[in-house]
């Protein structure tokens, strides 16, 4: 791992779990993006001219410190803009104080604490034989099988309804039924090769 890590997230999508790393070189200006191991985008901000300028902007600083400052954190701090796939990302990089920054993401437009709250109320996951990730999206009803959406086939029964589709060679069912609470809704329950499933936390 590089010493430039300034931060590691995780952000969960219908088609994975990615881990989201990003190293920041505050000698240097270097932003460098990771998603899942592969390299998202690196911008190298400081040229040779920059370090030039960097240089100067240290020796000024022994004479006005808050002019350095200010030159300094224009360079250093703001928005670094990326995709995971079609989601749109930015890290912001805020000062805190001195040489000191705080690092955070936002996904789709939202915090990531948020974001992944209103994924966790708004979709259900499972891990089926410690190696097939489920997702359903309950506003579309949509299933994710091991990031690919599935063709499902769904019927209403006795007191909800049942959503068929295969993970790999298996039967599986999703069962929807009503929790009689109006904040609850429905209570969604996976079956595969007739056993249940218990449900994957990733908030």
């Amino acid at each position: 791992m590089s010493g430039d890590v300034v931060g590691i997230w995780k952000v969960p999508l219908p088609d994975g779990l990615y881990i989201v790393e990003f190293q920041h070189g505050t000698a240097t200006g270097k932003r460098v993006v990771i998603v899942n191991d592969k390299v998202s985008d690196m911008f190298l901000i400081c040229s040779v001219l920059n370090m030039l300028i960097i240089i100067l902007l240290t020796i000024a600083y022994l004479v006005v410190q808050e002019v350095f400052r200010s030159d300094w954190m224009f360079k250093l701090v703001g928005d670094q803009e990326f995709k995971i796939g079609q989601v749109p990302c930015v890290i912001k990089i805020e000062p805190i104080s001195g040489f000191s920054y705080q690092y955070s993401l936002v996904v789709d437009g939202k915090p990531l604490e948020e974001f992944t709250k209103r994924r966790c109320d708004r979709a259900c996951t499972w891990t089926v034989g410690g190696e097939h990730r489920v997702v359903l999206e309950k506003d579309t009803l949509d299933i994710w099988v091991d990031g690919q959406k599935v063709d499902a086939a769904g019927e209403f029964v006795d007191g909800g309804t049942e959503t068929h589709f295969t993970i790999g060679e298996n039967v599986a069912c999703i069962k929807a039924v009503s929790s009689f609470n109006r904040k609850e809704g429905l209570i969604y329950s996976l079956v595969c090769q007739n056993q249940v499933v218990p449900p994957e936390w990733e908030c």
